[in-house]
């Protein structure tokens, strides 16, 4: 009877321990599933909703700020021409001295339904804010031309970005929009390590197709009428000021004439597409 006794204990005691080894077996194996399944996610919080996201998540999101800011691919190299494929025109006007023509631009955009391009500098937007907020109001682009307005090639390169930067900030606060991508360098003066420093802090360079010599005091209204009409071609990046009275007193006789022959108005990013 001792010897039944001790035989059903082992054996009791072995099964037990084959059910709790099996169970140990099971948690271990549920344990490995998990961690195979999770071993790749990290979760961030965000402290604004409390929400947990995963990386593709998080990815996403950045992707679309980058897909909102930047809605077409740049052209690598400097621009200088839009689309020649279409019949289309990009008037671009650079802010950087008086706001002479700013009404009226405005007028003529508005009758001709056409979104345009402003390059401003940020002494420009100090001056007449309102006139930056008007722009943007009516939903015409806004780019870089600098804060002072200096030849580029003559200062530093931590100069050069501060430049950039303090106009962003500038034209940023009055509309709530970003000037980049684009910046135009003033005078035209630049070179291949200007368009490098500007890369590195957000900006890609825009020159021109052609300057329609508004801004020269020797050059009447029908000279600048003339240098437009003998120089359009379709993509053109055409260069006109609001700091004179002549941009303001012809553009619309401009764009009739232009469109007319056949070619559409279009802002920077829609005549790079």
């Amino acid at each position: 009877m001792f010897f039944y006794f001790c035989f059903y204990d082992i054996v009791f005691n072995m099964k037990k321990g084959v059910v709790i080894f099996i169970i140990f077996l099971l948690a271990l194996g549920a344990g490995f599933f998990y961690f195979l399944k999770y071993k790749d996610v990290n979760f961030s919080f965000n402290n604004l909703t409390g929400e947990t996201k995963t990386p593709a998540q998080n990815s996403t999101l950045v992707h679309e700020e980058i897909a909102t800011s930047t809605p077409f691919e740049i052209p690598k190299g400097e621009i200088s021409r839009g689309n020649a494929a279409k019949k289309q025109l990009i008037f671009t006007f650079d802010c950087g001295s008086g706001n002479n023509s700013v009404d009226k631009i405005m007028e003529t955009a508005e009758k001709r339904k056409v979104k345009l391009t402003f390059f401003a500098t940020g002494k420009f937007a100090e001056k007449y804010p309102e006139d930056i907020k008007k722009i943007a109001e009516k939903g015409h682009e806004i780019f870089n031309h600098t804060y002072s307005h200096p030849h580029l090639t003559q200062i530093t390169d931590e100069e050069i970005k501060n430049e950039l930067e303090k106009t962003e900030k500038i034209i940023f606060d009055l509309t709530g929009k970003t000037t980049k991508p684009f910046f135009r360098p003033p005078y035209g003066d630049r070179n291949q390590h200007i368009s490098d420093i500007a890369k590195e802090a957000g900006f890609h360079m825009v020159y021109w197709t052609f300057d329609a010599l508004d801004w020269m005091p020797e050059k009447t209204a029908q000279d600048v009428k003339n240098q437009i009409y003998s120089k359009i071609s379709p993509g053109a990046i055409i260069l006109m000021h609001v700091g004179d009275d002549t941009t303001g007193n012809i553009l619309d006789e401009v764009f009739e004439k232009v469109e007319n022959d056949g070619y559409k108005i279009v802002n920077l990013s829609e005549g790079l597409r």
